[in-house]
This record gives C-alpha cells, structure tokens and sequence, in this order.
C-alpha cells in the first residue's frame, strides 16, 4: 500500500460522527469482529458486500447537527431522507442513539447487537440495502430519486410546530420532481403549518460521473435557489474545516424559521416568506482511503457503492480496509461490552426527541379518524325509477367534499391535492369552504386563493403525490382528484408508495396509515374533445400489476355509488385506491339504499335491466365504468325490444378487483356468490372501461375464464365525438348487442339477422355524425324506458 493509500486521520473529528461513519463502514463490511478486538481476516468480511459508502458521511454530518438542534433549541425535527441508498449511515444513527434496539432489543446497544445489526444488513432476512420501513423514524424509501423534497413538505403541512429536515442528494436534485418540488415553499403557510429545512447535499459525483449540481459555483446557487424564493446558506466541509460550520448553519437556519413563523403569527406576515435552506458541499466517501492499487477513492465516483469490493479476497484490499476502519480508533468509542461510550452519547437527544423516535415517522399512531359527513343530504333521488333523473356525479361528490372540508376545519387533517384541475372536474364546491392554497402574490386576476386553503393545485402530478404521501405518512387524510390519462404520470411513484405500504405491513411496530386514494375523473371516453393524448386507462392496469393486498380499483356508475365508495375509502387504512368517475350531467340509476348494497356486494346483477326473470341466463351482460354502464343498458334496451325471449343477465361491477379469486386478492368473491352471478359456463359479454386485458387479468385462476367476452379501450382515439370514439374501439350499444347475439345459439335466426341490423344501424350513425360533426339525437337523448 503506498502512502497516498492511508485514509485521512480523524483526531478532528467528534466522537460521535466518528462512531456512526464506523458503524456505517462496518455494516457494508462485516460479518463479524466487528469492532476490530483482533486483526482482521478474510472470514471476518462478508462474502457479498452491498451497499453505498459515498453518500454516508454526509447524511451522518446532518443527523450530528440536527441533533444539536433538538439538544440545543428543543426542535420536534422529522428528517425525510432523500438519498434511501445512504441506509447504513441511517442505521448508524440509530443504533447509536438506541431506536433500533427500542423496537428490537436484539439490536441493543452492545457488541452483539452491532454484529446482529451488521448481520442483517443486506442479508436475506434481514435489512434492504436502502431505508425501509423496518427502520424507526423514516418515512421515506429514498430508492427511486426525486421525491424527498415534495414528501417532506406534505409532512410538514398543518404541523405548525415541526421541522422536517430533507436531505436532497445532488444526484437526485437533477431529476424533475425535484427541480418542482422547490416551488413548494410558495404553498407553506407559516402560521398553520410547520418548516423544511432542505440540505441539497453535494459530494460531486453520481454512480459514474459528475452531478450538475456540484458543477456549479457558490454564486450559481445562491442566484438559483434565491430565484426559487429560498434563503440559501453554503456550508463547505470538505476540507475539515474546524469546529461545527453544519451545525451552527441548522441553527442560524432554525432562527430564520422561528422569526419568520413569529412575524406570520403576530400579524405582520412576510410578502414572500424566503424559508432557509443549506447547501452542503462534503466530500463524497469521506474517510476512506485515497487510493487503494492505483485507483482513486475518497473524493471520486469510486467511493460511491462499495469501496474496496474485493476486501475478501485481496490482501491488499484487506489490509486498506483495516486501516480505514482502525482510522476511526473504535478503541476510543466503544467500551468492552462494545457499548458506545459516555463521549459518543454526550449529544444525543434522549426519548422521544430522537430522530428515530419521531411520532410522526410512525403516522398510523397519530392518525384519528376522519369525521365523515353523512351522504343523505348529497344523495340523488332516482324518481320514478333508474335512469329517469341526471346529475353529475363527481358535482355530487364536491357537495360532500365542501362538508368534509368544514368538518375538519379545526383538525386540518384532510387536504384535496390536484394538478389545477378541481374545476374542472367540478369539485369546485369544496373551495367555497376551503380554497386553493398560495403564499406569494398574485398581482392578476384570481379565485378562491388563501393562505390558509387546505386545496393545492399545482400542474405537477410529482409534487401532488409527494405532497399527499407525506400528509398521510404522518397520520392526515387526503383525496388526489386528477384526470385519467394523466394519473400514469405518477405511475412509479404509485409503484414505490404501494411497496412502501406493502412492507410496512410486515413491520409489527407500524401503524396503518390513511388509505391514498385517486379520483379519475375527466375520463377518456369523455376526452373526444381534448384528443387521443386524453384517452388512456393504463393507471387501472398499473394498481392491478401492485401486490393485491394494498390496491383496490372502483368504477362507480353514478352519483350515489360514488359517495358510498368514497366514503368507505376515506375511512380505510394502508391501501392505494384509484375511483373512475364521470363528470358530466349523466342518468343515475341506484337511490342511496341500493347505492350500498351494490358496492357491499361489489358487483351484482340489476334485475331491473335483465330479462331472465331469476332463471338460469343465455347469456350474462356485464359492465364496469359509468359510459360501459350507459352503453350496456342501451345494448339491454335494443335486445329486450327485439328479442324479448332471450334470458339475458345485467350485471354491473363497481369494484373491479371482486372478479379475481378469493385467493388472488382479497376483494375476490367466493366462488359460489361468483358463480351465482356470472354462471359456471354461461358466456359473459363484458363491456369494461379500460384494456381488455385487465378484466382478463383479475379472471385468472376462475373456471372457465375463456367465457368472458371483453370488449374496451383498444387503443383507438382522435378528437371526434363520444359515439364515434366509442365506434373506434368496439363498444357502441350495438357493437355490444351484436356480440351478445353471437352467444344466443337458440336464437340463431334471429340473432344473425338482428346483429346485421344493429351492425348496419351504427354505421349509418357513424356516416351522419361524419356530415354533422355531432351525435345523432337518439345517442344523446337516449333514455331507459322499459
């Protein structure tokens, strides 16, 4: 090993940074010995060696001064993670400050549970290599980059007494979630929320190559974050300096959020509040070995996984490995029983005001439920009987929702959350009791703006979803109302919220949290107008891809059933749920009673509509979605004029998971009551509002799924007409009737010569709307009668 090799010295650093990079380092490397008490060997590393080494002594120089903050001022500080990677510095602060072993004295604070503690990590069993939410105080996974800064702010909504440090690494402040989530603070209200002390962390290099950020000078940033609207403070500590320049800029930063929350909460409330933040430079891997066999480390991309990959079998990556953690002196900071000593403990916050020991990293403790107002006084009187009334059903649902808004105008624990789209999907009822939320002037024209508005819009699906997961993560309740096609958007981070929910699970000590539920409305079958890049219902297919005992998927096919949904999904806990629901005046079928048995039931048959008066049916009509519902009928309605003898089944699903096996999701119905709906081999024609290959997908592991005849969106679409949209993918009235006659074998004869009819029928429906450029009367004004 040349001399370049040796790792820096750490006689000026504390105690306890000192301690927790060793911890670090060790749980990447070692399998035992784990405090060095004898030389080290081969057999003391671990065989397979995972984890991130770069990014670790950053994160730990945020916890140490954090930690001052809560010793020193008394903060109730959350820290929101960005780089989950940097898991091993995490777990380094707490064990050392006793959270890990509070949850499980198997990893107490002792040699053996050190070498537990290093066990697990990465192991089968054990930890994952990034944060999860087996470890006390996060909230956050931190694996998929760009959403720790939106999260954070979600967690410090309507808590005005929090500090939600967010640690934001270079690499992940390149992504564009990120690049919008610093608007946040144009949002933060500082009289009724908390503060985010944001630490853009810069250590220079991603995996392989330089950060953009890193690239740029201290005059850069302080020109870009001040155009964001921030307070930037640059702490160097790249080359050591002396004494504690992080810490004393958190608590500089902490009397700038305290003067600006004072000012907002006596009356003299800042024009445009510029809350602190820090921008840290360190030096990426910091305390490993300059260079090891001709390769540059610390300071370089090298560092940024695992340093010394080969410390098992090298002896020369053995004996560097070593010296770098014989560097830290662990001799100085652990006693014989390897218990940290007094001099490491000396600045830890005690009780609940660790970092890991955070109430609101646990929400599902703080969480109480939401005070749901009663659905009578919104509930839509069907009349005289299905489809002899119009409303719409998401303007039905703003009604409730400004209800909920007043109820909880004390609690503040319900915010709606949508991308400046509440208007238009007619929920703007709900802004009468609470509206939009803005903190900077606005010098034009405007509505319904309020600093104190618990309704967000901002045109990014990235930051309404970080902001809501953050709000329910930290026991809040919340609705993310957003058009169709646009909900994929956040696909991922659905993706990443539902693994999330689906571990925590498994978490003992965890508490569920608040369902998160979206509300599609703007729905692509009613997107003629904006065109083919508003007509997509991949998010359905999306959830069904998620683990089934954390997603659900609804499709309401009126007013009354929507309420019935929504009011059982705001009450739930530890799901993700997607509702599609129409927003334009349409017929309303279900009054409020049957509204809740047909969503107890899931799906169920509407006697009202079939014509197999109770017997066994040729052939099973079913729908999902409020246009299938509508198209189906008037399928119904052709076939019971012209064919009144064929037995035929209507059966309508509002949640759509009810069609897989009980064992294949736990919204699947028992196989007896499926069967009694849907037969055991009568054909079913199903016409569903989204792929066809979803429906396919649920019906899996069923007898006979071959019998399902599904018939939905197939990709097809333009700026045309609703019927004509319709025509394009298959799913007019008629092109349903047709394929019901196709499963009419006793009525063959007729069945040919009606299906030709209705075929011949659509297509000159097609050619009028073609010569017009709208719908023929008989679509638009078309009503069940029988």
């Amino acid at each position: 090993m040349t001399p370049s090799a040796q790792p820096r010295q750490q006689q000026d650093r504390s105690p306890y940074t000192r301690a927790a990079d060793y911890v670090a380092a060790a749980l990447i490397f070692l399998q035992d010995n784990v405090l060095l008490t004898e030389p080290l060997r081969p057999e003391h590393v671990k065989p397979r060696l995972l984890g991130h080494w770069g990014t670790c002594p950053g994160i730990t120089a945020v916890y140490s001064a954090l930690n001052t903050l809560i010793r020193e001022r008394g903060a109730d500080v959350l820290l929101v993670t960005g780089p989950g990677h940097g898991a091993p510095a995490v777990h380094a602060n707490l064990w050392l400050e006793g959270t890990h072993g509070d949850q499980d004295p198997e990893l107490a604070r002792t040699a053996s549970g050190l070498r537990e503690l290093a066990r697990r990590y990465c192991a089968p069993d054990g930890f994952p290599s990034h944060l999860s939410p087996a470890l006390p105080g996060t909230l956050h996974e931190g694996g998929e980059l760009g959403y720790a800064l939106a999260t954070a702010f979600g967690a410090a909504l309507d808590a005005p007494d929090r500090i939600v440090a967010c640690i934001v690494g270079d690499g992940e402040a390149e992504t564009g979630p990120t690049a919008g989530a610093w608007h946040s603070n144009k949002y933060l209200d500082p009289v009724t929320g908390g503060a985010v002390l944001p630490f853009l962390h810069l250590n220079g290099f991603k995996i392989s190559s330089p950060t953009v950020f890193a690239t740029m000078s201290d005059g850069e940033l302080q020109a870009l974050f001040r155009g964001y609207g921030w307070d930037p403070r640059i702490v160097d500590i790249t080359g050591d300096p002396p004494g504690e320049p992080l810490a004393a800029a958190v608590l500089d930063a902490h009397d700038a959020v305290r003067n600006l929350q004072h000012r907002a909460r006596t009356g003299d409330r800042p024009v445009r509040p510029a809350w602190p933040m820090i921008v840290l430079r360190s030096l990426k891997g910091r305390g490993a070995p300059a260079e090891v066999e001709g390769t540059a480390i610390e300071g370089t991309f090298h560092a940024h996984q695992v340093p010394l990959p080969e410390a098992r079998e090298d002896p020369v990556q053995l004996r560097a490995l070593e010296q770098w953690l014989r560097s830290y002196r662990p001799q100085e900071l652990f006693d014989a029983q390897g218990r940290p000593t007094a001099g490491v403990l000396a600045g830890l916050p005690e009780g609940d005001a660790r970092i890991g020991a955070q109430p609101a990293a646990n929400g599902g403790n703080l969480r109480r439920p939401l005070d749901l107002p009663p659905l009578e006084p919104h509930a839509v009187q069907v009349g005289e009987g299905p489809g002899t009334v119009t409303a719409s059903p998401t303007r039905v649902l703003g009604g409730w929702l400004a209800d909920l808004m007043r109820n909880t105008a004390v609690s503040r624990d319900f915010r709606i959350v949508s991308p400046d789209e509440l208007a238009s999907n007619k929920l703007d009822a709900v802004l009468a009791t609470s509206g939009r939320a803005y903190q900077w002037p606005v010098e034009e024209y405007s509505e319904d703006l309020t600093r104190s508005g618990r309704v967000m819009e901002m045109l990014s699906e990235h930051n309404c979803q970080g902001w809501l997961q953050g709000y329910l993560l930290t026991g809040r309740h919340g609705l993310f109302p957003t058009y169709e096609a646009f909900a994929a958007i956040v696909d991922s981070m659905a993706n990443q919220h539902a693994k999330w929910l689906k571990t925590s699970r498994e978490v003992p000590w965890r508490a569920p949290v608040s369902s998160l539920t979206y509300l599609l409305s703007s729905e692509g079958w009613r997107q003629e107008h904006n065109g083919y890049s508003h007509q997509g219902p991949g998010f359905i297919s999306n959830l069904l891809n998620r683990k089934s005992t954390v997603t659900g998927v609804y499709l309401p096919p009126d007013a009354n059933t929507l309420l019935v949904t929504m009011e059982r999904l705001l009450d739930e806990t530890g799901k993700i749920n997607a509702v599609v629901a129409g927003k334009h005046e349409a017929a309303q079928w279900l009054d409020l009673d049957a509204a809740r048995a047909h969503c107890r039931a899931g799906a169920s048959a509407w006697d009202w509509a079939g014509t197999d008066g109770g017997a066994d049916p040729e052939v099973v009509l079913a729908c999902a979605g409020g246009i299938p519902t509508v198209e189906s009928l008037a399928a119904a309605d052709l076939l019971r004029r012209d064919l009144p003898d064929a037995r035929i089944r209507f059966v309508n699903v509002v949640d759509l998971c009810t069609l897989a096996p009980p064992d294949k999701h736990p919204h699947g119905m028992p196989d007896e009551k499926f069967h009694a709906l849907f037969g055991s081999t009568t054909p079913v024609v199903f016409d569903f509002h989204g792929y066809p290959s979803a429906v396919h997908q649920l019906l899996h592991g069923r007898p006979h799924p071959e019998r399902f005849h599904v018939r939905g969106y197939i990709e097809e679409g333009t700026t045309t007409t609703p019927y004509d949209l319709l025509a394009l993918n298959g799913t007019t009235r008629q092109d349903i009737a047709a394929t019901v006659l196709e499963h009419l074998p006793a009525h063959a004869g007729d069945s040919r010569r009606l299906a030709a009819q209705y075929v011949g029928h659509r297509d000159r429906l097609l050619k009028e709307l073609r010569s017009t450029g709208v719908d023929p009367a008989e679509i638009t004004e078309w009503t069940w009668t029988a």
